[in-house]
C-alpha cells in the first residue's frame, strides 16, 4: 500500500478556523475480548484517503468544509485519567464540534462530560447494553459506558440503538430504571425509519451527541471490532441513523474498531461514517 498523510483526508483547515476538530484517543486499557482498538485512529485516518472529496448525495466537497485533525491526544493507562484528559481537551474546543476516534468506548464518557452543559441528549449505537455499574472492579470500563453517561446527563436523556447483548442483572436494572433502548431485532422488524421517528418524538428539537460503537453492525459488515456480536444492523441502517441525527449533533465519535482482525474493511467503513457525519452536519449549518 502506498504511503498516505497521517491526518484525516480533507481535514485541511487550521485549528482556529475549523468548525470540526477530529482527534484520536488510542486507548484500549479495559478491553476484555480483543485488544488493538488503540491502533484504530491511525488506521481509520489511512482508510479515509480511499474516498473522493465530493459527496454525490449532498453535492458537498469535504475539502471545502472547515475540518481540522488535531492528531492523537496523549493518554495514560488508567481509564479515569483517560476520561478526564478527553474532557479537558474537548472543553478547550470553544464550541467547535468534536469528532473523536477511539479507541475503546470508554472515551465517550469524557466527551459527554465536556458537552453536557449544552443540554444534550445522547444516542449510542451499540450491540451491548453497557449498563453495568462496574466490570472486573473497573467503573470506567467499556462495559459501563451507558451507566456512566446516564449518571452525567440523566437516564431520560439517553437512548441506545441496536442492542442485542447484556448481562441479566444489568438488563433487568436498565428496564427497572427506565432506560430507553431498542434492540436490533425490533429495528429489523419495525424498520430503522420508524425507530428514528420514535426517538424524535421523544427528544424533539434537542441537540444530540452521537456515539457509534462499530460492533452495532453485524460482523459480516464490520468484522474488525473488539467484541463482535452476531445479528447486528446493516451498513445502510447505520448510515440512515448517522445521516438523520448528524444535522443536530454537538459531537460524534467512532469507537471499538480493532484493525488487526480484518483487512481494513471496518476501518474503511468507520472513516466513511465520519465523513457522512461531517457532511450532513455541515449541510444543515453552512452559510
Amino acid at each position: 500500500m502506498r504511503e498516505f498523510p497521517d491526518y484525516f483526508a480533507d481535514a485541511e483547515s487550521d485549528f482556529k478556523n475549523a468548525r470540526y476538530v477530529i482527534f484520536g484517543v488510542p486507548f484500549d486499557g479495559t478491553s476484555t475480548f480483543r485488544y488493538g482498538s488503540r491502533d484504530a485512529p491511525a488506521e481509520i485516518r489511512k482508510a479515509s484517503w480511499n474516498f473522493e472529496s465530493f459527496h454525490m448525495e449532498t453535492e458537498n466537497d469535504l475539502s471545502t468544509i472547515p475540518v481540522h485533525d488535531y492528531g492523537d491526544i496523549q493518554v495514560e493507562d488508567e481509564p479515569e485519567k483517560v476520561v478526564k484528559r478527553v474532557e479537558e481537551f474537548v472543553c478547550k474546543l470553544s464550541g467547535k464540534i468534536p469528532i473523536a476516534i477511539g479507541g475503546e468506548h470508554t472515551i465517550s464518557c469524557g466527551v459527554v462530560r465536556a458537552l453536557k452543559k449544552r443540554d444534550i441528549a445522547v444516542i449510542l449505537l451499540d450491540a451491548h447494553l453497557d449498563f453495568r455499574d462496574s466490570y472486573e472492579s473497573i467503573r470506567y470500563s467499556h462495559a459501563c459506558v451507558a451507566r456512566r453517561i446516564a449518571e452525567e446527563i440523566g437516564i431520560d436523556n439517553l437512548v441506545i440503538l441496536g442492542v442485542r447483548s447484556a448481562g441479566k442483572e444489568e438488563y433487568m436494572e436498565a428496564k427497572e430504571k427506565g432506560l430507553f433502548f431498542v434492540d436490533a431485532f425490533h429495528i429489523k422488524k419495525e424498520g430503522v425509519e420508524r425507530v428514528i421517528h420514535q426517538i424524535m418524538e421523544r427528544f424533539g428539537e434537542r441537540k444530540f451527541y452521537l456515539s457509534l460503537d462499530m460492533d452495532v453492525l453485524d460482523p459480516s459488515f464490520a468484522p474488525g471490532v473488539s467484541t463482535p456480536e452476531p445479528f447486528g444492523l446493516s451498513t445502510l441502517d447505520v448510515k440512515k441513523c448517522v445521516e438523520f441525527f448528524s444535522p443536530s449533533i454537538t459531537g460524534f465519535d467512532v469507537v471499538e474498531v480493532c484493525p488487526k482482525y480484518d483487512y481494513g474493511i471496518t476501518s474503511v467503513l468507520a472513516a466513511k461514517f465520519i465523513r457522512i457525519a461531517i457532511d450532513m452536519s455541515w449541510s444543515s449549518i453552512k452559510p
